[in-house]
């Protein structure tokens, strides 16, 4: 993915002096149609984690029956709190599974105050900690109701993965470009920035179960000073989902459906940029929520600089 077929996206000031620029691509589906914002968007990507809403689709379809909540962690990269890990736990102990059968790459909380209580009462990384934990917990529900093995349940040729498979290449109208392994241990799938744009508005406009459970619950997907957690309750009926390496998809019933990817991989600038990106395509975004939706530059420990977006 060469730096050339990006565009520039977002910069970072420093008391009133550009100090840092983000390139990326911007693409919109309207319509049924794709609009480029900037960029290049016949490029293959893998969303990471901004794949749950339609690894989460098929998986419903697959027979999963989740409460709202619990099928928001298992779309969620959640920031580890009390609240995620318990919902974790009930999704698997309904289905007879506890903690010990994740297979998710043990990790901390990825909020730091959490992180920080665990390392303060002596604990280590679990997989139940892991930001990935709500979807992991999620296929191994699926796994039972599909009667499959839970074992192997990661192996990219398990039923559970390969029904993943045709769902996504069946909302994106194409074929899946690659498979990788996501950080969590998880079958990850690249395709194309129009088709990811595409098959996210579709799991908005069918404003189904996934849908209804992230927009219903947007504390639950990401957290509470989480930027996707903060745009989603900016704009109410939004599905917003992140992603590692600077992604960020998000659509509106109806309405039009968008995918930031910063190309170096910073996330600060995904979200600001996917709000600017939403304003372009007639979606009310609230100004004020932007002051939120990407980290200052500090100096001095004070606020002296901002990240704003270039569309």
């Amino acid at each position: 993915m060469s730096t050339f077929s990006h565009a520039p996206i977002a910069v970072v000031d420093r008391n009133d002096l550009d100090e840092s620029i983000h390139y990326g691509t911007v693409v919109a589906f309207i319509g049924g149609e794709a609009t480029l914002l900037a960029g290049r968007g016949d490029l293959a990507i893998y969303p990471r984690s901004s794949l749950k809403p339609l690894q989460a689709t098929a998986m419903v379809e697959c027979g999963l029956t989740l409460t709202k909540r619990q099928l928001a962690v298992g779309c969620a990269s959640h920031d580890g709190s009390q609240e995620h890990l318990e919902v974790v736990r009930s999704t698997l102990a309904s289905v007879g599974l506890s903690e010990h059968d994740l297979k998710t790459t043990p990790d901390l909380p990825l909020d730091r105050e959490e992180a920080e209580r665990v390392l303060a009462r002596g604990g280590e990384r679990t997989s139940l900690q892991m930001n990935c934990s709500g979807k992991h917990a999620a296929m191994l529900a699926t796994c039972r109701h599909m009667g499959c093995a839970t074992e192997t349940y990661l192996d990219v040729e398990h039923p559970l993965q390969q029904a993943i498979i045709s769902t996504i290449e069946r909302l994106s109208d194409g074929p899946i470009a690659h498979v990788g392994v996501d950080g969590c241990g998880a079958p990850t799938h690249a395709l194309s920035m129009e088709g990811l744009a595409r098959a996210v508005g579709r799991v908005a406009d069918e404003r189904g179960e996934v849908w209804a459970a992230m927009t219903g619950h947007p504390d639950l997907v990401g957290g509470r000073l989480r930027p996707v957690t903060l745009l989603m309750q900016a704009v109410p009926g939004l599905l917003a989902k992140d992603g590692a390496e600077g992604v960020m998809v998000a659509a509106m019933p109806g309405g039009p459906s968008v995918v930031v990817k910063v190309s170096d991989g910073a996330s600060r600038a995904a979200a600001i940029v996917t709000a600017a990106a939403l304003r372009l395509c007639g979606v009310d975004v609230p100004i004020e929520v932007d002051r939120s939706l990407a980290p200052p530059a500090l100096g001095g420990g004070r606020v002296v600089g901002q990240v704003r977006s270039l569309l």
